[in-house]
């Protein structure tokens, strides 16, 4: 089941240590998450405009509530229609979207697997987007190992463990620990690319 840790719309961070150009920097963490709550609870309720949304939020619309409804947007945690519409996605709806990854560099790790060379980086990149997007660790472990197989990753060798569950399992810590994938990624896509 995916969760959602309510990170500040300004710097992304997850706690009250926000980085120090923020323009957040200082606003309480309980502001920050009811930012969020407030379009979350109505949204789950029913679709609205952000016009609707704002005139129903409970109190005064900030550019923090802006700022948070954007990050959800962003997050494809909400998806607005043509018309306007905010629809919040279910819980099954968000896992697929985010399950194959499409940005770069991780769109060609996921696509094209990873190749002998950077196992280590790709292997590491794809559980740290999994995190990132706030997949459990459960869901995070079921889809590195399908993407091990179906990419053909898995079957190029150069792995030392017996299975991709063994692999997958042996590099929780970067689940557990919340690193970036980003510099990771880039430097598989990098030794991807020259193998294609």
């Amino acid at each position: 089941m995916p969760r959602f840790s309510y990170p500040c719309p300004g710097c992304r961070t997850t706690n009250s240590l926000h980085e120090p150009d923020c323009r957040f920097e200082g606003t309480a963490w309980p502001t920050i998450e009811k930012a969020y709550t407030d379009s979350l609870a109505l949204l789950t309720a029913d679709e609205l405009t952000e016009s609707e949304l704002r005139e129903s939020v409970d109190g005064e619309w900030s550019g923090l509530h802006k700022a948070a409804l954007e990050t959800l947007k962003a997050v494809s945690r909400v998806e607005q229609d043509d018309d306007g519409t905010l629809r919040l996605l279910t819980a099954a709806e968000y896992a697929e979207l985010v399950s194959e990854p499409s940005i770069e560099p991780m769109a060609t790790i996921y696509e094209h697997g990873s190749v002998p060379g950077c196992h280590d980086n790709a292997v590491f990149a794809m559980i740290a987007w999994y995190e990132m997007v706030d997949l459990s660790w459960e869901e995070t472990k079921e889809n590195v190992v399908t993407w091990l197989r179906e990419s053909g990753a898995w079957d190029r060798g150069g792995f030392e463990e017996s299975s991709p569950e063994e692999l997958v399992e042996n590099k929780r810590h970067v689940y557990d620990a919340g690193y970036g994938w980003k510099q990771a990624g880039q430097e598989a896509k990098a030794v991807i690319d020259r193998h294609r």
